[in-house]
């Protein structure tokens, strides 16, 4: 295979960024449906586009999550040690044993608890919508709701919760701000949750972040940095897809009026159908277009492409989704295998609920510009809205 030259290498991120059906169409063509190029740091990356290959690689215990098994120098999002202890970063018996002891603390009974309050939460944020006009649905509504969420999920008082929207909104917008400015949001993160923490163990209380600092295996608990690392984790990952994933399923929504008329036509939020549909969102407009990065421990063969260890490897979940091999399977939108999305139902929670109060308070709640206009993050990660322009009328 031709490693491509960092021009061409640019365009290939750049374009992921682009209609993500396009963008399968065009990596599915390429030979074992892997694509190599060279990044202008002269480190390679490598794409994983078909479905057979992405799920089993999701699962695949040589493609290591910890940066220490890259041997170009990744570096990452450059987090604090305190931040770095977390499920993205480990793998093996260390990812499992600190898996299972967050698995003990995040139960579906935990998850299942929010329903009424994230439904008060988009009623609320509904009110406070202008009678008539233009609304910005990202950032006056798909935003908003699932911080408030992971908030009452972690315990977090309501006006520590919107100091941390505005971290979140810092570390969401990278190229907007200096690294000053990330280094400082981080460690106002850092400090709160600090505080949290000292708070919890002083005063315990029914939620997350209580149950995380009293799970135990045994002997076995979690360290402060783990604490500090996956309070952080699902803070930020919780919310960041949440947005992107309401606010991309009800432009959709709104684009095709017959989808429309069929979620408004079902009585709550939590039928069979509202489930089919959400996962339907998760499939073609899901949040992130690869999944983590990844590093070979050895070398690995994908068809007749083998990819060195110690490359970067991503797994375009987007792609799989709309290869023809995964007609009749199960999304990647969540991973698969021992790195599946923890806060999977969470997401599916607030999806129903954010996209069906939506439409039935709003039944004339039309796009303020065509769907094929919509602004969209060039970011070769993400598929993601900057906004949601639409239209309320009384």
């Amino acid at each position: 295979m031709t490693v491509k030259d960092a021009d061409i290498a640019r365009a290939l991120i750049a374009g992921l960024s682009g209609s993500p059906s396009a963008v399968a169409e065009r990596l599915h063509a390429q030979p074992d449906g892997v694509y190599c190029a060279t990044l202008p740091d002269g480190a390679r990356v490598w794409v994983v586009s078909r479905y057979d290959d992405v799920r089993r690689l999701l699962a695949e215990p040589r493609l290591a999550l910890d940066k220490r098994n890259s041997r170009s120098g990744y570096q990452g999002f450059g987090l604090p040690p305190a931040l770095e202890a977390n499920l993205l970063n480990l793998d093996g018996a260390d990812h499992a044993r600190l898996r299972r002891l967050v698995t003990a603390a995040f139960t579906a009974r935990r998850t299942d608890q929010l329903r009424d309050r994230i439904q008060a939460t988009s009623n609320a944020l509904i009110d406070a919508l202008p009678a008539t006009g233009t609304a910005d649905i990202v950032a006056d509504y798909a935003a908003p709701l699932p911080v408030a969420a992971i908030c009452d999920l972690l315990g977090v008082p309501a006006d520590q919760g919107s100091m941390l929207r505005e971290c979140t909104q810092v570390l969401l917008a990278p190229g907007k701000y200096g690294p000053g400015d990330l280094a400082a949001t981080l460690g106002r993160i850092l400090a709160l949750l600090t505080q949290l923490i000292a708070g919890k163990r002083a005063e315990p209380s029914d939620d997350l972040l209580t149950a995380m600092i009293a799970a135990r295996d045994g002997q076995d608990r979690l360290s402060e940095e783990e604490l500090l690392s996956l309070a952080f984790l699902i803070l930020f990952a919780g919310y960041e897809n949440s947005v992107h994933l309401i606010s991309a399923a009800v432009a959709r929504a709104l684009a095709e009026p017959q989808l429309a008329a069929a979620i408004r036509a079902e009585p709550d939020p939590h039928t069979e159908p509202m489930n089919r549909a959400v996962e339907q969102f998760l499939r073609y407009d899901q949040p992130a277009t690869t999944a983590m990065r990844r590093f070979p421990t050895e070398d690995i063969k994908i068809g007749d492409t083998v990819v060195p260890a110690g490359d970067t490897v991503l797994l375009a979940v987007a792609a799989a989704n709309r290869d023809s091999a995964a007609e009749g399977s199960s999304h990647l939108s969540f991973g698969h295998g021992p790195h599946y999305c923890l806060g999977a139902p969470l997401a599916r929670l607030e999806a129903r609920i954010a996209v069906w109060t939506l439409l039935h308070r709003l039944p004339d709640l039309t796009l303020a510009v065509p769907y094929a206009d919509l602004p969209w993050k060039s970011d070769h990660r993400q598929h993601a809205l900057t906004a949601l322009p639409v239209n309320v009328t009384p």
